[in-house]
């Protein structure tokens, strides 16, 4: 299958499904490997010419083609991408994890530094029994894999680029063990509708699924969903059995999503799983602490509420020597991107219960009365009657007005003499243009007449 790779300032064509290229690629000597920054294409010696002018990258070695993110662009266009890469500390804390829990098979979906990382790992420890499928957006990765570890995947609408050679693939990584120790990571773009990613997911848990015996219909295959933790109830109202847990991921090519102290303000990412929270260790010295009651490892700064029985706080920030920082943050989400306004507010604080609503809520949210919910001091009550918003009087609505009714005809009245005079005057110009043009015309006729009568 031939893709073509276009805006990133050249189109590029390249199999997707030989590695006969990349294989030419790893015989060449370091000082003849060359690619092409431009093109985002690894170059043969008899295509050097037609990328002349080009930046290029000269003598790749080996190591750098095992990580292929490193050479890439990450797409960063943030009204059409949002292509944000896990940091070694993130990608290696959920490599051991998925080690730790006993998995040996990798479904990674949006995640090619994870995918890397394990690739990378296998192809230099004989012992090391993990192995990954790629399910990406990004062609470009084509170059790197083959066929059986990567796929061309849109995760928004579960579709597979490559046809049914890409779902056998897809299928067969699920067959091997029969469907046994395999587990889903993904880390998809956050301005996308959890609705859809849900669907697509779903259908990835079918087809595991099938590779099960009978009697385990019913069973969800493990997954770590990587999402901010403000989308944790839409989350839930697609898969209930998923809990979020407190650790932090964060991303190298992003300033604000950072671990410790190296960034402006902390990470918003969370892990959703359907694991069994008891089994997922954090690790302690970056400030995260077991609760006994909850069984499950909390931020340090999480404090166990006893009316909900529940570590409640969602933002609890904290260094990595585990002590709490009052940073004010609230997050903001804007839309179609990987990215985060900031303003004041008290997310960094452990949160408080509110008794009439039942749950823990913001420290700077208030309970009101006429909403019959907490909210910030300074909102706008919902069943407060607003007045309309042409006259601004109570008892009616904006298309009930009795004063945009009047204000209507009043202008339909004004357009219709305004459509009148137009033509008007539109004709008047076009006949005397017509008659101009009639008078010019018998002129020219007359001067041509005399001068064709004139003696030689």
């Amino acid at each position: 299958m031939l893709v073509q790779l276009v805006g990133i300032g050249k189109t590029v064509t390249f199999s997707s499904g030989k590695m006969r290229r990349y294989e030419n690629f790893l015989l060449l000597p370091l000082s003849k490997r060359k690619f092409c920054q431009e093109c985002q294409q690894l170059l043969l010696p008899d295509e050097w010419e037609k990328h002349y002018g080009h930046q290029v990258l000269c003598d790749i070695s080996t190591a750098q083609l095992k990580s292929p993110s490193q050479l890439l662009y990450p797409l960063e266009n943030k009204k059409t991408n949002a292509q944000y890469l896990f940091a070694d500390r993130s990608c290696q804390f959920l490599l051991d994890l998925i080690i730790a829990l006993g998995f040996r098979r990798v479904l990674s979906v949006g995640t090619p530094r994870l995918h890397e990382m394990i690739q990378s790992k296998a192809s230099q420890e004989e012992d090391f029994s993990v192995r990954s499928l790629l399910l990406d957006i990004d062609f470009r990765y084509s170059q790197f894999y083959t066929e059986d570890e990567f796929c061309h995947y849109n995760m928004f609408n579960h579709y597979f680029f490559g046809g049914e050679a890409a779902h056998e693939t897809c299928r067969q990584f699920f067959h091997q063990d029969k469907g046994e120790r395999v587990i889903m990571v993904t880390d998809p773009p956050f301005g996308g509708l959890v609705e859809a990613l849900a669907f697509s997911f779903k259908k990835l848990m079918a087809m595991w699924r099938q590779t099960k015996k009978e009697g385990h219909n019913n069973q969800e295959m493990p997954m770590f969903w990587i999402f901010p933790y403000f989308f944790e109830s839409r989350i839930l109202e697609f898969f209930p059995s998923f809990s979020m847990m407190d650790y932090q991921v964060d991303y190298d090519n992003h300033a604000l999503y950072k671990h410790g102290k190296t960034g402006r303000r902390q990470s918003p990412v969370r892990i959703f799983t359907n694991i069994t929270p008891s089994m997922i260790v954090l690790p302690v010295e970056e400030g995260y602490r077991f609760c006994t009651i909850c069984q499950r490892y909390v931020s340090s700064g999480n404090q166990h509420c006893e009316i909900c029985n529940s570590c409640t706080s969602k933002n609890i920030i904290h260094n990595s020597l585990g002590i709490n920082s009052c940073f004010l943050t609230a997050l903001v989400w804007k839309e179609g991107c990987k990215s985060l306004l900031l303003a004041p507010c008290d997310d960094g604080r452990r949160w408080k219960h509110c008794a009439l609503c039942n749950k823990c809520v913001k420290p700077s949210w208030f309970h009101c009365n006429n909403c019959n919910c907490c909210a910030l001091q300074e909102h706008a009550c919902e069943r407060t009657e607003a007045g309309c918003f042409v006259c601004g009087k109570a008892g009616h609505k904006r298309s009930t007005c009795p004063s945009l009714s009047v204000t209507k005809t009043a202008c339909q009245t004004d357009k219709k003499k305004r459509q009148k005079t137009p033509k008007k005057v539109k004709m008047g110009i076009c006949k005397r243009s017509a008659m101009k043009h009639a008078i010019f015309s018998r002129k020219r006729m007359k001067n041509k007449k005399k001068k064709c009568s004139l003696p030689y």
